[in-house]
């Protein structure tokens, strides 16, 4: 794969199914590679950026000179690396938190951009991070990154999407970082106040999209029953979008900001099949006061003039495969579709997911908010002092079957060996019946 771009290029680690790809492209960067281990997300992350090299294997089994031939880059200057490596490990008091094993993959990340020798590097992680004893793990990491060559900006910061035009409450931590004699970038600034928050600090700040403004378009869901077996249907049943609403649909140029436009089908609503809910939870799900929680399934109802509350991941199936907890809707007794989630997370209508509600929702839940990852990297090009340019090359998106794969058919289609996974088998059985 070749890259003669002039745009900056961007190396997304843990890339998932592509909301740190997605922003930094729609800032103006090319995204020339991806790593995701789960090849059910590689496959996902495929379809949407079929111009990307990926990367199906772990961080661990990776080098920088890989990804450098693998992308097709050469010796060409990496602009920058970015990614939210899991840590889990704490060791015992007196050794390095980073030494920890279970914290390998952090050690990867710092490991990779050292190889690459990135100009800037952007990592992301949970708040959690920031207090009681993963402090010192923070601490450790920011040092680590120093001892490397790489300045962090200081103070560090929690960014929360909502903050940046996400109609979610969604706080992340960022680290930000300059290869030794760069300028050290600085972290963008709120541009919104989450919706139907109180003013506070933030009163000057015009309020950030509201759950109405992210879902009040798309048709009903529950007037189709085609999407009892698929998750997608083409339909001219759409309602008035709002100013968000425009923007995710695509229904002008601009809404591409510096990103490359793809061909799709604007009549199809994707990523939407339905839940069949008993009577009970339906009732349940209509008696729950908007904003607040409903006492049994623990589900928040969203607030229509508000935000959502954090979209969660759910477990993978190594431990228990358990199904993100998806919000309820403001205005249907039922929870949120995959679609649905995506609005608030602030992906546009052509980005799809796996067609399973398990995978689709596990890969909004993981994915960092592409308006916030825009944010961060439109930083970093103020910093870098280069002013993006909207791409004139338009994009076809890649094969459906890239969508619908279990996790033999995905190991098999990257010609990786992955062990068949209880949830896979799940995944089979629904699909023979679906057939």
């Amino acid at each position: 794969m070749s890259h003669p771009t002039t745009r900056p290029i961007g190396i997304d680690l843990f890339a998932g199914a592509g909301g740190f790809s997605l922003g930094f492209e729609q800032a103006g960067f090319d995204v020339v590679a991806a790593v995701e281990v789960d090849p059910i997300h590689a496959a996902v992350h495929y379809y949407n950026f079929p111009d990307c090299a990926i990367l199906p294997r772990s961080v661990s089994d990776i080098s920088g000179d890989e990804i450098r031939k693998i992308s097709g880059i050469g010796d060409r200057s990496v602009d920058v690396v970015f990614g939210g490596a899991p840590c889990q490990g704490f060791s015992l008091i007196g050794q390095r938190i980073l030494d920890d094993p279970r914290n390998a993959l952090v050690r990867d990340f710092v490991r990779l951009v050292t190889e690459l020798e990135t100009d800037y590097f952007v990592f992301e992680n949970v708040k959690g991070l920031t207090v009681g004893k993963h402090r010192k793990f923070l601490d450790e990491l920011i040092e680590t990154f120093e001892s490397n060559g790489y300045r962090v900006a200081q103070p560090w910061r929690v960014l929360n999407a909502a903050n940046f035009g996400v109609p979610q409450n969604r706080e992340r931590l960022i680290l930000l970082g300059a290869r030794q004699g760069l300028p050290i970038p600085e972290y963008p600034q709120p541009i919104t106040r989450p919706a139907g928050s109180k003013r506070g600090k933030q009163e000057e700040l015009p309020e950030s999209p509201n759950c109405r403004d992210a879902l009040d378009d798309l048709p009903d869901i529950e007037k189709f029953k085609s999407l009892k077996k698929i998750d997608f249907v083409a339909t001219e049943k759409w309602g008035k979008p709002s100013q968000y609403a425009e923007f995710m649909r695509c229904l002008s140029d601009d809404a591409w900001e510096y990103g490359y436009r793809r061909i799709f089908n604007s009549r199809l609503l994707t990523s939407s099949l339905r839940s069949n809910h008993t009577d009970t939870s339906r009732r349940r799900f209509d008696e729950t006061e908007p904003g607040k929680t409903e006492p049994i399934s623990r589900f928040f109802k969203l607030p229509p003039d508000g935000v959502s509350n954090t979209l969660r991941a759910g477990t993978d199936s190594a431990r228990g495969a358990f199904t993100s907890p998806r919000p309820i809707h403001y205005a249907y007794p039922r929870c949120i579709t995959v679609r649905e989630m995506a609005r608030l997370h602030s992906f546009p209508d052509w980005f799809r997911f796996h067609e399973t509600k398990w995978h689709g929702a596990r890969q909004i839940g993981n994915a960092v908010p592409p308006l916030l990852a825009r944010a961060i990297a439109s930083s970093l090009l103020d910093t870098m002092e280069i002013t993006p340019q909207r791409p004139d090359r338009v994009i076809d998106l890649g094969s459906e079957k890239l969508l619908k794969m279990n996790m033999a058919e995905a190991s098999k289609y990257w010609k990786i060996d992955v062990p068949i996974r209880s949830r896979d088998r799940t995944d089979r059985l629904h699909k023979r019946r679906r057939e």
